[in-house]
């Protein structure tokens, strides 16, 4: 999700909920830390320089129960943080949250909340490093839908396949 969506939905929002990946709901008296533009430059496995910009906020869950962040403030702490960070691309915005340790996620919005996604690794250069796309984590292999009906007749019951 990116900044001007961000802010677009605070418009419409009486109270800001951010939900978090398992379905539980980031505590109501949570307060954004920080709002930043971080910019990462590095270099992939394949020799491939890239540069990277988002906008992160830091979410923090204190002693303090009865705070509630409202969305106008979070719209203003944004629009200040804009003008002194001098942010004038639309950039996506990424969300740090302490869990066990600092989680990183995307934003994604729906159904009046603020949705935290989990980031995943994954390798850049992929051709460069000869990893074969069925090997990588969390990728099924594709398969037709007729390979598997064909697959499951060679290996009908009592063919001796099984």
């Amino acid at each position: 999700m990116k900044l001007k969506e961000v802010k677009q939905q605070l418009e419409n929002l009486e109270s800001l909920i951010f939900n978090l990946p398992d379905g539980e709901n980031v505590p109501l008296h949570f307060h954004v830390t920080e709002v930043g533009l971080v910019q990462r430059d590095f270099i992939d496995c394949g020799g491939t320089i890239r540069n990277e910009k988002t906008v992160n906020f830091q979410l923090w869950t204190a002693e303090d129960i009865d705070h509630r962040l409202e969305p106008k403030k979070l719209k203003n702490i944004i629009s200040l943080s804009e003008e002194k960070l001098g942010i004038s691309e639309d950039l996506e915005v990424e969300v740090e949250y302490q869990g066990d340790t600092i989680g990183k996620y995307h934003l994604d919005f729906a159904d009046g909340k603020f949705h935290l996604i989990s980031t995943l690794t994954d390798c850049l250069a992929k051709d460069s490093c000869g990893i074969p796309e069925q090997q990588l984590p969390n990728k099924k292999p594709k398969m037709k839908l007729s390979e598997l009906q064909e697959k499951m007749q060679a290996c009908a019951p009592n063919s001796g396949c099984c």
